[in-house]
């Protein structure tokens, strides 16, 4: 029987404790994928201002093991930090990507895009001059047929955005003014790029939330699904970071923000921030950092 939507979608939000999403994807999504895959759909990646922390998390992604979705599913044709080619030929795949693909390539970004003047974020050189990086996402968000914003920095300008930054910093939606599909965090879970990047291969664009997050992952407040939940609404506070209650007098932001890491968990289901005793930082949410400050 085909994956349908219907089901992709349970398997991604309506998940049991026991399993994240990509853990499901093996078997069934990986083979509904690789059938629909066909000609390796196109995938070009492109970093601005960021610590690479979001393709760090992606590459910690267990099942499908990201050897196999770059060697089966997609064609990753241009990642800074995985490929070997550097210089003229690297910056080539950029050029063919919009004179041959046009409306066939999925454009990933990661890091957040400088609008001010100055040697910030340049992406190689023409006639002796840095190309900047937003020159990069205009021509090729042009010519892109899907543009998803991976982290808080691609997402809503994150760390490079906020106050004190000389450099004008700004999310992805936000400098192109046109539809994205953003997955935050700092960095974001590797089940939601997955998730994210998987649905629009199978099924085109996801239904997104306000903010332009895919709400298979970031529909539920934390706060509904922390395990602390019953210690505030007994008043239960902990006064410490080390003792029993919630965490909310200590600056969680879990009743603020919104995504599934309560039930989906990190680092291969091993636990996530309150669980860990440090409190939700809110880092999925649009003006984190500055608006959720301090953290603690």
């Amino acid at each position: 029987m085909a994956l349908t939507r219907r089901k992709f979608l349970k398997m991604c939000s309506g998940l049991a404790l026991t399993a994240g999403f990509s853990q499901v994807l093996i078997p069934e999504v990986y083979r509904a994928l690789t059938a629909a895959a066909g000609g390796k759909p196109t995938v070009i990646w492109l970093e601005g201002m960021n610590c690479s922390g979001c393709s760090v998390s992606l590459l910690n992604s267990v099942h499908p093991d990201i050897k196999k979705v770059l060697m089966e599913i997609i064609s990753l044709e241009f990642h800074p930090n995985l490929m070997a080619a550097s210089g003229g030929l690297a910056l080539s795949v950029y050029e063919d990507a919009i004179k041959n693909k046009k409306g066939e390539y999925l454009l990933i970004i990661e890091g957040s895009i400088p609008t001010k003047s100055g040697k910030y974020c340049e992406i190689g050189e023409k006639d002796g001059e840095g190309i900047p990086m937003g020159e990069w996402v205009t021509r090729l968000g042009d010519s892109a047929k899907s543009i998803i914003a991976v982290g808080q920095c691609a997402a809503y300008g994150g760390i490079p955005a906020a106050a004190g930054n000389y450099t004008g910093a700004v999310g992805v939606q936000e400098y192109l003014k046109k539809p994205v599909i953003n997955i935050p965090g700092c960095p974001p879970h590797p089940d939601w790029m997955m998730g994210t990047i998987s649905h629009v291969l199978l099924f085109g664009m996801p239904e997104l939330d306000l903010y332009g997050r895919p709400k298979m992952f970031f529909g539920k407040c934390i706060h509904d699904n922390c395990e602390r939940r019953r210690d505030y609404d007994k008043n239960k506070f902990a006064k410490h970071f080390s003792e029993e209650g919630c965490l909310y007098e200590l600056g969680c932001k879990g009743p603020v923000t919104y995504a599934d890491c309560p039930q989906r968990l990190w680092n291969n289901r091993v636990s996530w921030c309150v669980q860990s005793g440090a409190g939700c930082r809110g880092c999925t949410e649009p003006g984190w950092p500055d608006k959720f400050s301090p953290l603690f």
